[in-house]
């Protein structure tokens, strides 16, 4: 059982079989229990789950303090944190995602499922490149760092923009390269029909299968913000695909209650900006003052901060009769 021990990108085996686990057990939950048939998803079923993937994300903290001590617990939170906060622009996309192709509520679940299996293999090449990258190239932290900064600047002088879906190279590609059905067939991705130019049986896709690749497409775009600011955070690649993933999974289940209420988190964008600035800023200050690392209690504690007083500010702004 000594090969249960081996480090695999510098945390021992057997603590990657037990994510892994878990992360499996969720699945086959999600698929074989909750979600058996498909259904709407009301906000409070919504709700619920996502408490439940909620818990189990903040509990996997204490396995991390259990096996890796209090300063690693501290930075799985705050990356946990920032990880879901920063996903939450992805809820406005998919929400216009499925309204494109008039999704009906009950049939979303399907592709988020489906949508988050692609999501945990795409990050952990992301994650296992950066790893990599940041092992062999320490310097590339910086390059990271001043992306981050220069991302949060830019989300502070610019105006949100209105995605056009129709306009999506992606899209325009899928649909003239594949045969795809003009409306849904049930919770079918796939069917076989005749084709009408030749009559012989052929694969078409549907649209629940183009609204899979666009959500997939999104979550890449949004990576590539999140993963360089939880590396920012630490470089400890199971700290950081691990908080990535629980936090991914919760927002995944929240999705039913938030696209109901997103435009209430209007102002939020201006916290995760000055989120990224100060994440960015971190290696730079720590250098500056002569720290190893910036303090993560510190780090903690100045993240619940800025996304408090965002979603409180984005609240009273947008408040009913104001």
């Amino acid at each position: 059982m000594e090969f249960l021990l081996l480090p695999v990108l510098g945390t021992s085996l057997w603590m990657w079989l037990v994510f892994i686990g878990i992360v499996i057990a969720l699945l086959v939950l999600d698929l074989g229990v909750f979600h058996k048939t498909d259904h709407e998803i009301g906000v409070g079923e919504s709700l619920r789950l996502s408490a439940f993937y909620i818990t189990l994300g903040v509990a996997f903290a204490g396995f991390v303090w259990w096996q890796m001590e209090a300063e690693a617990a501290k930075l799985y939170l705050t990356a946990f944190v920032v990880e879901k906060t920063l996903a939450m622009d992805n809820v406005f996309v998919i929400a216009l995602i499925f309204g494109y192709f008039a999704i009906p509520r009950q049939y979303q679940h399907r592709v988020l499922f489906w949508g988050i299996l692609g999501v945990i293999v795409l990050r952990g090449i992301m994650i296992g490149l950066g790893a990599t990258l940041v092992a062999q190239y320490g310097w590339i932290l910086y390059i990271f760092a001043a992306f981050l900064i220069f991302t949060g600047i830019k989300m502070l002088v610019t105006d949100d923009q209105h995605l056009d879906i129709s306009r999506n190279p992606v899209l325009r590609w899928m649909k003239r390269r594949m045969k795809v059905t003009e409306g849904l067939h049930g919770n079918a991705f796939f069917l076989r029909r005749p084709d009408p130019a030749t009559g012989r049986l052929a694969t078409f896709a549907t649209p629940l299968f183009l609204a899979l690749v666009l959500i997939e497409i999104a979550d890449l775009v949004f990576a590539v913000d999140s993963v360089p600011a939880v590396f920012a955070i630490t470089t400890d690649p199971f700290i950081v695909y691990t908080s990535s993933i629980f936090a991914i999974l919760g927002l995944r289940a929240l999705y039913f209650a938030l696209a109901a209420i997103i435009h209430r988190f209007h102002y939020l964008k201006y916290a995760l900006a000055i989120l990224l600035i100060f994440i960015g800023s971190k290696i730079f200050l720590a250098d500056l003052m002569g720290w190893e690392k910036f303090p993560a209690n510190w780090s903690l504690a100045i993240t619940f901060a800025l996304l408090t007083a965002g979603v409180l500010f984005s609240l009273w702004k947008t408040r009913p009769g104001r």
